[in-house]
């Protein structure tokens, strides 16, 4: 099944977005071997160049490590991943405050909101 891509970015962007939620996620292992381009690109639904392209992004900020007889690998630096993790949370938590903010909310506002709409200890 192909990967929900949009026209609003770049396909190499989304797809880097895509994996690295993947690894962060621990869908994929810290150490743990990838998929190789064509078969991410097949189930992506995409040019195997434009695979490529991500998995060079994706290396260049440390998450994937290639070696060049056994493929791809997630990093074993478990506090890279930690670091990437919070980040992307960070990015998200600021989409949203900015969001409810345009919606007109307050900070504390928004915090009740948050206790009565999605209390963290039921989950």
């Amino acid at each position: 099944m192909a990967w929900e891509l949009d026209n609003d970015r770049p396909i190499y962007a989304q797809l880097v977005d895509r994996i690295q939620m993947q690894i962060v996620s621990g869908y994929y292992q810290p150490g743990g071997k990838l998929p190789s381009v064509r078969e991410l690109a097949a189930e992506a639904a995409v040019n195997p160049n434009t695979m490529q392209k991500a998995f060079v992004e994706l290396e260049r900020s440390g998450l994937i490590i290639t070696q060049r007889t056994n493929g791809r690998n997630v990093t074993e630096d478990t506090e890279l991943i930690a670091n990437i993790k919070e980040g992307m949370a960070r990015e998200h938590m600021n989409l949203f405050f900015s969001k409810m903010k345009e919606l007109g909310y307050a900070d504390g506002e928004i915090r009740a909101l948050i206790d009565r709409e999605a209390p963290l200890d039921n989950r």
